[in-house]
């Protein structure tokens, strides 16, 4: 047993329950809080935050977890009211988000260990002088990693490795996982104190099977963004994982938002919103494990998925190397011969 830390203060690992890995309150795109337009209604927020965190528990749902870095509108007191006020457990990050879109240039100028200093300040002492605390780091790289975000992963696997805290990652249509992954070792880091995220952007098993058999946590976390990639891909891919005997090595998410800070588009193609209807938190459990119990899933594999690999990944036990299910089916068939 271990000590997750969540915004309400420290649990033990072993009242986790069922997970969400990857999922977000709020999310704003820097500079978002200086457009007048930009019109945040914060009590408004709050409540639908609430109830959907709710609606959630009530699936069945215990933590959230919620890797929104720094820099894309991160608010740590707003997670502490929610989650105070819907009774679930929430799990703040610290770290920086890709390039591209965040890593403004006050943290930009850093270097990896003013970097990890910072990172270890939240996750030890507390965000902004509020005393809640971050649970896990967030990395995020682009297609090709930068080299800027390839300084942010090295400050992350240091910071991790400094204070025993679990990495989440964004990778962009997964891909350059592997990479991740030779940054963190490179600094010390064990695979398995790694969940290598956005990996369902990726429907070829021999990429997911790469990542597995480096002993690292693989992130199926996008299910119903099917703009990005259709659902019907991430099911194949997780059934395939499943059938190749890599239960214990999935976790799984959405990814989705509650609330974007910032202008609302004008105009969203009704492609896209057709696209996104089913991206929310509950889509897992109301959608897609239906379909996996009928293509033969047991509820039993799923509970493993969603209740113990969180579990076992805020524990930090060591992954050993995957089995091979045809082997293992092999060895059973030769025992009974």
């Amino acid at each position: 047993m271990a000590t997750v830390t969540t915004v309400l203060g420290p649990i033990d690992s072993a009242d986790l329950g069922v997970t969400l890995m990857h999922e977000h309150l709020l999310i704003g795109w820097p500079g978002w809080e200086k457009d007048p337009e930009a019109v945040f209604d914060h009590r408004r927020e709050i409540d639908l935050a609430v109830k959907r965190l709710e609606e959630l528990r009530e699936l069945g749902v215990r933590t959230f977890v919620d890797p929104c870095p720094i820099d894309i509108g991160r608010d740590i007191e707003f997670a502490a009211e929610v989650a105070r006020r819907s009774g679930m457990q929430y799990v703040a990050a610290t770290g920086m988000y890709k390039e591209d879109l965040g890593m403004p240039t006050h943290f930009r100028q850093m270097d990896a260990d003013a970097l990890a200093e910072f990172y270890v300040r939240e996750i030890k002492e507390g965000i902004a002088g509020t005393g809640i605390r971050a649970g896990v780091i967030k990395v995020a790289t682009s297609s090709p990693i930068t080299a800027n975000e390839e300084k942010c992963a090295r400050a992350a696997a240091k910071a991790a490795v400094a204070t025993g805290t679990r990495i989440i990652t964004h990778t962009d249509e997964g891909s350059h996982g592997p990479q991740q992954l030779d940054i963190f070792e490179s600094e010390g880091l064990k695979p398995w104190q790694a969940m290598i995220g956005h990996s369902d952007g990726s429907a070829d098993l021999k990429y997911h099977d790469e990542l597995i058999r480096r002993r690292c946590y693989d992130g199926l976390d996008r299910f119903g963004l099917e703009f990005v990639q259709p659902d019907r891909l991430r099911l194949g891919t997780l059934a395939g994982l499943l059938a190749m005997g890599y239960a214990d090595r999935l976790l799984l998410s959405h990814d989705a938002v509650g609330c974007f800070l910032g202008r609302r588009p004008r105009e969203i193609p009704a492609q896209i919103q057709a696209a996104m209807a089913r991206w929310n938190y509950g889509h897992l459990h109301r959608d897609i494990f239906p379909l996996l119990r009928d293509a033969g899933v047991s509820q039993a594999t799923l509970d493993a998925v969603v209740r113990d690999n969180p579990r076992r990944f805020f524990e930090g036990e060591e992954l050993p190397p995957p089995e091979d299910a045809i082997a293992r089916s092999q060895t059973r068939q030769g025992a009974a011969v």
